[in-house]
């Protein structure tokens, strides 16, 4: 018997997220989002239709006025035979020239990096990247990060009980 699939999840109106990074947000403070879109093989469409893929330690970088997403593992398809995929070769991102260039620009000028948020199929059933123009934390301020959650917590639960 085959384990359970992983199952993607659906957001607003027919999105399925096919891979989330969710560590991006404890990590970067995620100053803007972006959405591109994302080249791939016919083994990788039906590898992430799987849901399966891994975005956690991946990052986009800006080669000859191109934008790449680097190290995201989408796994081979189990019937992909001869004709499968690689499973952490560079994909291209696709998104104007100028979206391009002023986010390469900001990346070399303010030390910031550009972080894949959500791998997702958008209503018309192409694939999308979510990327973060994200700067660092350092590990005070993920506490401070944690400390005001809690704090958001712990208040909701006060003014539940008390009305």
């Amino acid at each position: 018997m085959a384990p359970p699939r992983k199952k993607s999840k659906t957001v607003g109106n027919k999105v399925k997220i096919a891979a989330d990074n969710r560590k991006a947000r404890h990590n970067f403070f995620i100053e803007d989002a972006f959405e591109a879109g994302i080249l791939l093989q016919g083994t990788e469409v039906k590898s992430l239709r799987n849901g399966k893929a891994n975005i956690q330690d991946a990052y986009a970088e800006e080669k000859d006025g191109e934008l790449w997403l680097i190290n995201a593992h989408i796994p081979e398809f189990s019937h992909g035979n001869r004709f499968n995929h690689s499973p952490r070769r560079p994909r291209k991102l696709l998104m104007h020239k100028r979206e391009i260039s002023r986010l390469g620009g900001s990346v070399q000028r303010s030390g910031m990096t550009l972080v894949p948020l959500t791998l997702y199929f958008d209503d018309k059933g192409r694939a999308k990247l979510e990327l973060g123009l994200a700067k660092g934390k350092n590990l005070h301020d993920k506490r401070e990060t944690e400390k005001q959650r809690d704090w958001n917590k712990q208040k909701q639960r006060l003014l539940k009980d008390h009305a």
